[in-house]
């Protein structure tokens, strides 16, 4: 371990400040790529909710797919070196998709590459994380670690505001090939600036098998059966993703293409496109998940979570109620759609400083109690039990929102977090973690 690591401050080690700056630079470009793909998908589909939601489903299928093989690969391999190919590799990928553009003007064609990229993407994605989340206790000290977990928060909270921010304005003022290029720029630079971590890993002889695979797999889930509580609040989280996600991913961009950009005024429209409005809400959210954090990083680092993730759980259900019956109000029966724009950036600040006190602390509970040999396969069972149901939720919502309109969409979501948050106080085990 990093001789520095046991520092009062995680940034006086050289590796973690190392770490901080390969996911700055690679959040940016995942911020402007998010922005850029949601509303491009939908110029290039005649605004199909469906296709959109079908792009978002087949990627983190994808990225699921990958996840259990990240994990064995990064208690098996170095994950230094693992993280550094996986982000050469996406910068390659986007920088290979932006000549492709500039060369085909076909749309369709390009929408085929958007797919095809976004699949390739995820997959790396997949493999990435696992070997991302199974370092940090190598470089970083165990009672230092929701500090750390704050901090990364911290800068994903700023890379969201500068980087929705820029995408919002780089959007309308470039080609979607030329943010492509920046992107995968941003990941050439962010690969190079991980493969100088120096730290000591855990790394197998073996060569990696078909039967080792299985077998490392079985390891990790047999050793999850032994910690039930943890399960427990695992099913909870796939619940939790299941009705976030269309929030951000079907809902947001929807409401801003159809009820934005189709009313004839909208607050500051002299000052901003629709598309920007989603700058607006990003930026809301980054600021309150920054604030939220900030906190978390100054605090007693937890040493249980269940029960106050199950309090959080109940507000955003409530949240989510209010915010159905604003934008049904307000919006459905065209009361006010200022009104209800303004409650929207209220309701991102609560939200997303919601989910960080639900993200944090579960996953800082999570690096202190798996053993450190297990960490990137359970990081990795975990990861794929937690957003297993996103493709399908995504998919869905997408035919909600084509068939039904915003106000079932938003019905369910509601729906759902309420019933997860009584199935999590209900639970006994969960007063274990």
């Amino acid at each position: 371990m990093d001789e520095q690591v046991k520092a009062k401050n995680v940034f006086s080690s050289r590796n973690f400040r190392l770490l901080f700056l390969e996911g700055l630079i690679s959040e940016i470009g995942y911020a402007l790529y998010s922005f850029a793909v949601s509303f491009y998908i939908l110029e290039l589909s005649g605004n199909n909710a469906f296709i959109q939601g079908l792009f978002v489903g087949v990627c983190s299928a994808a990225m699921l797919i990958a996840m259990p093989f990240g994990g064995v690969l990064g208690d098996r391999n170095s994950k230094v070196r693992i993280m550094t190919a996986c982000d050469l590799i996406r910068g390659a990928l986007l920088i290979a998709a932006a000549v492709f553009m500039i060369v085909t003007k076909d749309q369709k064609a390009n929408l085929i590459v958007l797919f095809a990229v976004g699949i390739a993407g995820n997959i790396l994605t997949g493999i990435f994380g696992p070997a991302s989340s199974g370092l940090l206790p190598y470089i970083v000290d165990e009672n230092r670690l929701q500090q750390a977990t704050s901090y990364t928060t911290i800068r994903s909270s700023i890379t969201a505001i500068i980087g929705v921010a820029v995408a919002g304005v780089l959007y309308a003022a470039l080609p979607l090939p030329v943010l492509f290029l920046i992107m995968g720029i941003c990941y050439i630079i962010s690969g190079i600036s991980v493969m100088f971590i120096r730290c000591e890993e855990q790394v197998s002889e073996d060569r990696l098998t078909l039967k080792l695979f299985f077998s490392d797999m079985k390891d990790g889930l047999d050793y999850l059966r032994t910690q039930k509580a943890l399960m427990i609040l695992m099913a909870a989280v796939v619940f939790i993703n299941f009705f976030f996600v269309p929030i951000g991913s079907n809902f947001m961009p929807y409401f801003i293409k159809t009820d934005i950009g189709g009313a004839d005024s909208y607050l500051f429209d002299d000052l901003i496109t629709p598309e920007m409005w989603s700058s607006v809400f990003s930026m809301l959210m980054g600021v309150s998940a920054l604030v939220s954090s900030v906190i978390l990083s100054a605090g007693k680092q937890r040493e249980k979570c269940g029960r106050s993730t199950a309090k959080t759980l109940g507000l955003i259900g409530v949240f989510m109620m209010s915010l159905t019956a604003a934008y049904w109000g307000l919006v459905g029966r065209g009361v006010s759609l200022n009104a209800f724009i303004i409650f929207m950036c209220i309701g991102c600040v609560f939200l997303d400083a919601a989910i960080i006190f639900i993200n944090i602390p579960i996953s800082t509970v999570q690096m202190r109690v798996v053993d450190r040999d297990k960490l990137s396969k359970v990081s990795s069972i975990t990861s794929t039990i937690s957003q297993c149901m996103v493709p399908v939720s995504s998919v869905i919502a997408g035919i909600v929102l084509q068939k039904l309109g915003i106000t079932p969409l938003l019905i369910m979501c509601a729906a759902g977090f309420s019933a997860t948050a009584v199935m999590l106080m209900r639970s006994r085990e969960i007063d274990d973690i």
